[in-house]
């Protein structure tokens, strides 16, 4: 009988205590995706562009994922938005895609940064973990590593004979051939092509039951120009099985977005 009131008496003070922990107080937060080519909204199907190397191009389709997005204090504490979603899906030719209004409570206070994985981590990029459209259409085929394209960017460019040719502009797993024969058999590796992105600027505050919209551009032109330069005649119009051309598109996304408008 004693046993028993000892454990009631335990039980009802853990639950006191329980009840007695505060609800810290919390915002919202919204990401606004923008695309800019030169410091201009992206106008599609039309060769109005030229990249470092001197190709006129246009594109049609643009399509990525990003994923793990953290928000850091000053004091090292990071706030990672994955309650409702870690993977966010962005696409040019659908609208709502280029909003994505984040399911999870903020913590108030302010923000130094935020960060972000392009592309999908090696430990989440699971074949199948997508089945319905659009982003089912983001597979990338298993014999090549499986999971999702990172980002799919198709376009054209005017080659060196003033034709048109058609360039898939995608990032995803890489592969390594033996003896560079680009067959199938010849894989003995795979590379994760997807990098980590820290915002420039990119400081906000969170205040208590509002929504803060921050704007993350995306500056197409970067991807052909810094710290390489891309040439479409030289790489040609695909690279999904083309390791040193995925190289350089991962190295040049270091700086390819910034951050907007933060209201």
């Amino acid at each position: 009988m004693a046993i028993a009131v000892v454990i009631v008496l335990f039980l009802a003070g853990c639950k006191k205590k329980s009840d007695d922990t505060p609800i810290p107080d919390t915002g919202h937060i919204a990401f606004k995706f923008t695309h800019l080519v030169d410091g201009v909204p992206l106008h599609q199907d039309t060769f109005c562009y030229v990249n470092a190397a001197g190709n006129h191009f246009e594109i049609d389709q643009l399509m990525y994922f990003i994923s793990d997005v953290k928000l850091h204090k000053s004091d090292g504490s990071i706030q990672l938005i994955d309650d409702w979603k870690d993977i966010d899906y962005v696409d040019v030719n659908i609208p709502s895609t280029l909003m994505w209004d984040v399911f999870d409570p903020i913590p108030i206070g302010t923000y130094d940064s935020i960060s972000f994985t392009f592309g999908i981590s090696e430990a989440k990029n699971k074949s199948f973990m997508f089945v319905n459209p659009p982003e089912v259409n983001m597979m990338w085929p298993d014999v090549l590593g499986g999971g999702y394209h990172y980002m799919m960017m198709n376009g054209k460019w005017i080659d060196t004979l003033s034709i048109p040719q058609p360039f898939n502009f995608h990032l995803g797993i890489g592969q390594l051939y033996k003896h560079n024969v680009i067959e199938i058999d010849s894989i003995y590796a795979f590379v994760q092509n997807y990098f980590f992105v820290k915002l420039p600027s990119s400081a906000f505050t969170i205040e208590k039951d509002k929504t803060r919209q921050i704007e993350i551009i995306m500056n197409i032109d970067s991807w052909f120009k810094t710290p390489h330069i891309y040439d479409h005649n030289y790489w040609g119009g695909a690279i999904m099985q083309n390791q040193p051309a995925m190289q350089i598109v991962k190295e040049n996304g270091f700086d390819v977005f910034t951050t907007g408008l933060i209201q």
